[in-house]
């Protein structure tokens, strides 16, 4: 048996579990012989020992399957979802990317071309074009470009034919006015050249209402174009060189919707019991309690300057939020704007039985987008008084408070005075903001964020195969690629923001006279926004690989393979937000202020307005061994075991500090695998079993404003399933089925953020209003709820805090423990060193009291979660007939559906993080023309309308744990022709 198979433009599409079909008449419809053509030879899919899912240009416009989160409705145990930051997870049997960061390797490698792309924006665009969908499943520890743990996706465009002219051209309208073109061109240059340009361009209008305004929001307006050239100077050379642009510009929306069980206390701001379609309480976010009356009590700051009380109503109290996940009330327009560059070239070529290949890419990605951080409209009634005391402070009519220190303050906010418009700082990278003149200005307070990135990456391939006609074959090879990530910042702006740290930062100068007298320069905190900024990545890595090829006879093959990686990581960050003194007018950036490092609003985050610096490195060996017997030609058993990689990165930097690990390290995945491909008469079936065992997976979770990374071990197997039925060539039924149990298999103690308590009663959760974050006061000896509810209202009472004793979060909320505010650092302090008042009333005559407090919560063994977007069931069915008239014209309907059962969001699980199952159906009916020179056809998608979440993110404490959530598109319908030649 030859290998040429395995190498060059198919050396991922080795085998099939799903629905394909052959796209130069090799086989009939869907199930046949769909057979992968190498430089010389070819070889059945079906007769590869691994499991890949093969979609051809015609299967994927049979399927409806369009974009990248269409190849979830086909394909056993995978799911798609966007993600919070810009980005999105492509899910394999349980593993997608979990890991958050910029450092985060993807755990499902994708591919255009068989080349690595990192960073790429290909799973926001529309397929065109297209040879071929590769979905391999399973850790890919050998062969693939850059380790993946989970799978890989290969998308294989199609290449110039040197053969024939040709020409093809789509165009569809359906409803939101959606206009999609697309359009190929091939064109021969002679006997041995060839050149190839394609392209889409699509415009609809928006998915969502904004009841604001009686706009369309989540609207897409973007295009791409690829231009290929081949080359052939002889039988046995083969040059492809290509060159792709990407761009969008709409108002698209990032984040579909946000839930939130309001909770009455604030303490929280959303409750651990229920996703309701509610808003957040502002007064347990960062702005809310930095601006409340206590806390610029506690600071010495007149109480008039508050913008409100943490016991009373919060600027969000009045806004009534819409169930309906297509319907918001948002006063800020979204935008977004994504690009991407690449370039490729292979050159190939046959040294009689050995072959060699020289592949590389290089890249530039690019993603901008803003939108309204709570989709909602804050009160602006709320902000009346204190935005009333500033106005007066600034024209000089509060004795002992100098005009020159609030002028500056108000003629940036406020510039029309109390009752015209509110200004917020923009995103910008000078953190100046609006005292530097970097400001919008609205009728309504704005709270918005930002979400950007700049990246570039290239990778180089070599591969040397054998063709031999002996029993024993080989593939050896290595890889070289680095990446930089230029700028990556996540900005939250408010008006809020803008206000507490004009205030707070005018008050801190004027309590801190310099040595020569008199109060230092009027002054505000910088940045007046929150910024988490990675200002330089670097990836190197290399990797090594090789594979053996041995058939002891002509049924029984043994494939034996081994991979060195090796991986680099170095970065530059930091977290700013309200760190240091900036004076008015400042010119430049702010961090020219000769205050850098001096003064700080919270004094445990003094330096985290420098850049944080780290390194790192991984190397492994991993590799894998599969051992397969075909029965007959059309029967085939098959067991491997795979060792699979993914490095580990480096946790950003957090404000205010938290012990959270600097890094965390990579995960190894040890995969056995088991299965069998058959075809009997009508009949193709395939299944698969497998287990993988985890160790150190990669999770995420939210602390302080940031996403921090921790390693757990986990347990994975499942089963899958796959048939094709093709009774006649006309008649085509496809089914699919798989089940998935994931678990994580090893203690793991973490603390929970929408419940600090642990599910405890006999603790205190604090929201800390200094910082917005939560901590849980905790009694040494468990059980002792009064001790703790006492002694919380013990240390409150003091009359310079002006807060109050803990408060139950009321019934039917999920939170076992009663909540008050308080100040962490000062809880945790009193109860090691307690006064003498303390000591009598808990009858301590020496050592700490017995209370300690636990700044990221309880924590809590996550040991026997499942792992998040890990469905436990799916089912996927098709059906098509083909009716032929007598001019060779053909009429085809096909109808598609498929289920996907629930899952979870969060490894915390729990109700509240629940994802339900959902099913989804498309239909289509295509009339095509005389040799399918042409075609007409009408669609559906989504028949049932339904909207179902694809995934989710709790956000941060100190933003008020709302929930962000992720939907599928709603139903879609229209009209379609085209023509092909």
């Amino acid at each position: 048996m030859k290998f040429n198979a395995l190498i060059g433009s198919s050396i991922l599409a080795m085998a099939v579990a799903t629905p394909a079909m052959a796209q130069s008449g090799d086989t009939d419809a869907f199930g046949g012989e769909i057979v992968v053509t190498a430089q010389r030879q070819s070889e059945r899919l079906q007769d590869v020992p691994i499991a890949v899912s093969a979609f051809s240009a015609e299967s994927l416009e049979a399927q409806q399957i369009e974009n990248p989160s269409d190849l979830q409705l086909t394909l056993p145990n995978v799911t798609f979802t966007k993600t919070n930051f810009t980005s999105s997870s492509f899910t394999i049997r349980g593993i997608g990317d979990l890991c958050v960061g910029v450092s985060c390797d993807s755990a499902t490698a994708i591919h255009q071309n068989e080349s690595p792309l990192i960073g790429t924006r290909l799973f926001e665009t529309e397929f065109f074009d297209l040879e071929r969908i590769e979905v391999l499943r399973g850790p890919q520890g050998t062969l693939f470009g850059r380790n993946a743990t989970s799978g890989v996706v290969n998308v294989v465009t199609a290449k110039p034919d040197l053969s024939a002219f040709g020409a093809a051209g789509d165009f569809e309208y359906g409803n939101y006015n959606s206009i999609k073109v697309k359009g190929m061109v091939n064109l021969p240059i002679g006997d041995t050249l060839g050149v190839r340009v394609a392209g889409f361009y699509l415009n609809r209008d928006g998915y969502t209402k904004n009841l604001f305004d009686n706009s369309r929001i989540d609207d897409r307006d973007m295009y791409a174009v690829r231009g290929s050239i081949r080359w052939q100077p002889t039988p046995d050379t083969t040059l492809d060189l290509l060159g792709y642009y990407f761009r969008e510009e709409d108002n698209r929306l990032r984040i579909q919707k946000q839930y939130c069980q309001r909770d009455p206390t604030g303490v929280l701001g959303c409750l651990n019991n229920r996703r309701d379609p509610g808003v957040t309480n502002a007064n347990s976010t960062f702005v809310g309690v930095l601006t409340s009356r206590e806390f610029l009590a506690a600071r010495s700051i007149p109480t008039a300057f508050g913008l409100g009380s943490l016991y009373g109503p919060d600027a969000l109290s009045t806004f009534q939020s819409n169930p309906d996940p297509r319907i918001v009330n948002t006063d800020y327009t979204p935008n977004y704007f994504s690009d991407e560059l690449q370039i490729q070239g292979r050159l190939e070529h046959s040294f009689g039985a050995i072959n060699v290949s020289l592949a590389g890419v290089y890249q530039e990605a690019s993603v901008d987008s803003s939108q309204d951080y709570n989709l909602s409209i804050q009160d602006r009634s709320f902000f009346a008084p204190a935005l009333n005391t500033l106005a007066a402070a600034a024209a000089g009519g509060i004795p002992g408070l100098p005009a020159a220190y609030f002028a500056p303050i108000a003629a940036a906010l406020i510039p029309g005075g109390p009752n015209g418009p509110l200004c917020t700082s923009l995103a910008e990278e000078t953190g100046l903001g609006s005292y530097g003149g970097f400001s919008t200005c609205t009728a309504t307070p704005q709270d918005f964020d930002r979400s950007n990135q700049d990246s570039s990456s290239w990778s180089g391939e070599l591969i040397i195969s054998s063709d031999l006609d002996g029993p024993f074959n080989f593939l050896v090879g290595g890889i070289y690629g680095k990446s930089h990530l230029t700028e990556n910042s996540y900005y939250v702006n408010s008006f809020g923001i803008d206000y507490l740290t004009g205030i707070l930062g005018t008050f801190t100068a004027l309590g801190n006279p310099p040595a020569a007298g008199g109060p230092l320069a009027p002054s505000f905190l910088a940045t007046p926004f929150f910024r988490n900024n990675t200002d330089d990545l670097r990836v190197r890595s290399y990797g090594l690989f090789g594979e053996g090829y041995f058939e002891f006879n002509d049924t029984l093959k043994l494939t034996a393979g081994l991979r060195y990686t090796n991986d680099r990581k170095a970065v530059r960050a930091r977290s700013t937000l309200a760190n240091f003194l900036t004076p008015f007018g400042q010119t430049g950036s702010a961090f020219d202020s000769p205050f850098v490092g001096t003064f700080d609003a919270d004094p445990g985050t003094a330096g985290n307005q420098l850049f944080q610096e780290r390194r790192v490195g991984f190397d492994e060996v991993t590799g894998r061994a599969v051992i397969d017997w075909k029965i007959t030609p059309d029967n085939l058993l098959y067991a491997s075991y795979s060792r699979g990689y993914k490095s580990g990165g480096i946790n950003p930097p957090l404000q205010p500090v938290f012990e959270v690990d600097e890094s965390f390290v990579p995960e190894i995945v040890n995969a056995f695998e088991i299965g069998s491909k058959n075809r009997f008469g009508a009949l193709q079936i395939n299944v698969t079993g497998f287990y993988y065992k985890y160790k150190d997976l990669q999770l995420s979770r939210i602390v302080a404003r940031t996403s921090v990374n921790d390693n757990v071990d986990a347990d994975i197997w499942g089963l899958e399933a796959e048939a094709v039925i093709t009774p006649t060539p006309d008649f085509v039924v496809n089914l699919g089925a798989s089940y998935l149990n994931t678990k994580v298999s090893s203690d793991k103690f973490l603390g929970n953020p929408r419940d600090p308590s642990g599910g405890r009663s006999d603790t205190v959760i604090i929201k800390d209003i200094t910082n917005g974050s939560n901590c849980a006061v905790v009694p040494t000896t468990a059980g002792n709820a009064v001790g703790v509810q006492t002694y919380v209202a013990a240390v409150n009472s003091d009359p310079a805090l002006q807060l109050q004793p803990p408060t139950s979060f009321g019934p039917n909320s999920g939170i076992n423990s009663p909540g008050a505010f308080g100040i962490c650092s000062v809880l945790a302090a009193t109860a090691a060193n307690p006064p003498a008042p303390l000591r009598a009333l808990f009858g301590v005559p020496t050592g700490p009291l017995p209370f300690i407090v636990e700044n990221a919560g309880v924590p809590v063994n996550i040991r026997g979660n499942k792992l998040p977007q890990a469905p436990n069931v799916k089912f996927n069915a098709g059906v098509q007939y083909t009716h032929h008239f007598a001019n060779d014209m053909s009429l085809t309907p096909r109808l598609d559906i498929t289920y996907t059962g629930d899952s979870y969001g969060n490894i915390f699980n729990g109700r509240i993080n629940k994802i339900n199952g959902y099913a989804q159906a498309n239909a289509q009916i295509q009339l095509n023309g005389v040799d399918k020179k042409w075609y007409v056809k009408a669609f559906v998608s989504n028949i049932f309308d339904s909207q179902p979440v694809t995934g989710l993110y709790v956000t941060d404490q100190s933003s008020g744990l709302f929930t962000n959530v992720f939907t599928l598109d709603p139903r879609r319908y229209g009209i379609a022709a085209g023509f092909r030649f």
